[in-house]
């Protein structure tokens, strides 16, 4: 490797003259371009199973950081499933990439982008429940949003439509946390010292069944986007994680609960093992189903992050009868040839975790802010952090605020709320009672 590396420098240093008389154009399009080849294939697939038809995907793979310029292309990934009908998981696929894109400062570099990332998640995420919410419609949704840049994967999530990593070494792991309130202690203490109620379902002889619900509505989720009549203590916040994977790539499942209350996650990621992603969707699908029939919506997107060195084109499609037997002899090959690498590298933990938190309180998500570099626009004018609103100087809330009612408000210390994004916030921690309009 030594003398590779200094056969490298001879050579430069051999051509220092010539290099000094290449246009600055044609070093920037080298080093575009060397850019470019550094980042992974991304190839994916999905599959569903309608019970309800409550379920829907986002599938977006030529989205831009800075506009007109492929070389900043990130993927978006998302799973929704509704309940109550179908109205908040449409209306959240169709809106919640824009509010996110919304929230994140222009000019920033790569790595601002993605450091910042979270927070505009947050925004996001309430923004697109609150407007829902305006519509006066009662339909509820999960949400799991992916989004991949390169190597990094940032996950959000509310409601319980998972996400997991599978990698090379064959190691498993959720980058979502399940919003039940039947499985989730620290979301149960939440909700019922936000003031909502948790129990089971009583039928006749007070007889309990059921898993753990939050009442009033009677919803087994503490998080979700929608569910006006249930109480805003089932909040929109969601959990948010982002990692940075090795150059062995990996394999991302997304799936709605019809998925996951049939596998496990290690069973999910164990059964399309070799498989391309698209045949993969259609396996775990399959399996889920073989498993517990159709009982529910079954959604599952696959996909995969694939280095540069080991992507392959796949071969024209033969005829029909053929096509699923060439294509699993093609990916199982694959698959062995990596073996022994990944076998190696099994041991070796291959994934950088750069961010995670769930918590539900919107000031401790959307931070503390400087109003001169993260509030502001320009010209004294204010900007809401969760609906971008323009605001004057002396309309904007500090997010910090412990009540709207508060005399010790500083208003230099943001992020700044507008009044109704202050109100949201105040009944999503129980500080006033939900839908009670404070003037």
């Amino acid at each position: 490797m030594a003398s590779r590396e200094g056969k490298r420098r001879n050579h430069n240093h051999h051509h220092d003259n010539d290099e000094k008389l290449v246009p600055l154009a044609a070093l920037i399009s080298r080093e575009t371009k060397a850019a470019k080849m550094e980042k992974p294939f991304v190839r994916f697939g999905q599959a569903a199973q309608s019970r309800k038809g409550e379920d829907y995907v986002l599938i977006k793979t030529d989205s831009l950081r800075v506009p007109s310029n492929s070389t900043t292309a990130f993927s978006v990934f998302a799973v929704f499933d509704g309940h109550n009908g179908k109205a908040a998981a449409v209306f959240t696929r169709e809106n919640l990439l824009d509010h996110v894109i919304s929230a994140l400062p222009s000019g920033l570099s790569r790595d601002e982008w993605l450091h910042a990332l979270p927070r505009a998640l947050v925004s996001g995420f309430v923004k697109t429940d609150k407007e829902f919410q305006s519509r006066g419609e009662t339909s509820g949704t999960t949400a799991t949003f992916v989004i991949v840049d390169g190597w990094t994967v940032t996950v959000a999530c509310v409601g319980d439509s998972r996400c997991i990593l599978d990698t090379k070494g064959g190691s498993v792991s959720n980058l979502t946390v399940d919003h039940r309130l039947e499985d989730n202690t620290e979301e149960r203490e939440r909700v019922t010292a936000s003031g909502g109620e948790v129990g089971r379902l009583s039928i006749v002889g007070g007889v309990e069944i059921g898993p753990l619900r939050c009442w009033p509505g009677g919803l087994c989720l503490s998080r979700s986007i929608g569910d006006m009549d249930v109480g805003e203590f089932i909040v929109p916040v969601p959990f948010v994680k982002q990692v940075k994977l090795s150059n062995l790539g990996g394999r991302l499942i997304i799936a709605s609960d019809g998925i996951w209350d049939a596998l496990s996650s290690e069973a999910a990621a164990k059964t399309c093992r070799g498989l391309s992603a698209e045949l993969a969707a259609r396996q775990v699908v399959k399996e889920a189903l073989r498993r517990r029939g159709l009982k529910d919506d079954t959604t599952c997107v696959v996909v995969d992050i694939i280095p540069p060195e080991n992507f392959q084109e796949p071969p024209p499609s033969p005829p029909k009868r053929h096509n699923n037997f060439f294509k699993s002899l093609l990916f199982r090959k694959k698959s062995n040839s990596s073996n022994k690498l990944a076998k190696k590298l099994s041991s070796v933990g291959i994934v950088e975790e750069l961010f995670e938190e769930g918590s539900a309180m919107l000031d401790e998500r959307l931070g503390s802010g400087d109003c001169s570099k993260e509030s502001t626009t320009g010209g004294g004018i204010f900007t809401c952090a969760i609906c971008q609103l323009d605001l004057a100087p002396s309309e904007g809330i500090s997010v910090h605020a412990g009540s709207i009612f508060s005399t010790s408000l500083k208003p230099w210390q943001g992020p700044f709320l507008c009044t109704d994004c202050r109100d949201k916030k105040d009944a999503m921690e129980g500080k006033r009672p939900s839908g009670v309009k404070v003037i």
